[in-house]
């Protein structure tokens, strides 16, 4: 039992590292821990994990703000919208079997990984890192989906909000990065609020889990102006990418469990190879000209 909760707090700093370097990540990890390793229901990992990055990422939010790096405008905004969606998803996600709930967060986390895998389009930002007009209306509406999705399966946060803010903000990635964990933090919250009408927790253990990932979340946050963002954004793509396989194998019937693995496997090796190699993946669309 004792080694089995030492496993578990040596993972919740991996989950803290996470979100302190790339501003999400925390529940694609925390989930499957908190199912796999300390052995929750799939209700109460997901439940959970909302208060271990809710909390996680305001912590951390703090850290970056001292650098500069928040724009709270923006996040508030945003997040504003996505406690909304998140309070719905996570009423609604407490109604649903668990095999449905961790089938849905699987296929969000191998979503996630293709996108980190694949890299974000560059695209403008000012001096400062600030919005230029932003688009009231898109980021409500985007908002209200990224909240959704966090609440009802407790994933899609952080790799959902900083293409957001990115893209509709016009901030740069260190700047989004931070508001992201404004964000968060938010919804994070507001989901769990849902969760806990149907769902009881074992505050001691999340309470633990959640120190060891804040150690983790400040190490990170010392670390962002020290790590490629590139080739780590990409190497931990790939391990979200074998996280989610693993989880549909687990949940999947054992036929369609088996071939779900295979097929991912030659997909990632093929990617991979690809990448490695500087030769263009049929995977992936060619870029337009312009």
């Amino acid at each position: 039992m004792e080694t089995g909760l030492i496993i578990v707090l040596v993972l919740a700093v991996a989950v803290g590292l996470s979100l302190g370097l790339l501003g999400g990540g925390g529940s694609i990890l925390t989930v499957p821990l908190l199912t796999y390793v300390a052995g929750m229901g799939a209700k109460e990992a997901i439940a959970a994990s909302l208060f271990v990055v809710g909390t996680t990422s305001l912590i951390s939010a703090v850290a970056h703000a001292r650098k500069g790096n928040v724009r709270w405008r923006t996040g508030l905004v945003f997040g504003a919208a996505g406690m909304v969606g998140a309070f719905a998803g996570g009423l609604a996600g407490g109604y649903l079997p668990d095999t449905v709930l961790m089938i849905a967060f699987a296929v969000m986390m191998v979503a996630t990984a293709v996108a980190m895998i694949r890299g974000k389009k560059k695209t403008t930002a000012d001096a400062s890192g600030g919005p230029q007009g932003l688009p009231l209306k898109r980021v409500i509406l985007d908002g209200l989906a990224v909240g959704l999705v966090t609440g009802l399966v407790g994933a899609g946060g952080g790799f959902l909000v900083v293409p957001a803010l990115v893209l509709l903000g016009g901030l740069s990635m260190p700047v989004a990065v931070g508001t992201s964990l404004v964000v968060i933090g938010m919804k994070s919250f507001s989901g769990l609020a849902g969760y806990l009408t149907t769902v009881s927790l074992d505050w001691s253990l999340v309470v633990g889990v959640t120190a060891a990932a804040v150690v983790g979340s400040l190490l990170g946050t010392l670390l962002t102006s020290r790590v490629p963002e590139v080739a780590l954004r990409k190497g931990f793509g790939f391990f979200v990418l074998v996280m989610g396989v693993f989880v549909l194998s687990q949940e999947l019937p054992s036929p369609a469990g088996l071939v779900v693995v295979v097929a991912a496997t030659v997909l990632s090796c093929l990617v991979a190879v690809c990448r490695l190699t500087s030769v263009r993946c049929p995977l992936v669309p060619r870029p337009q000209p312009r």
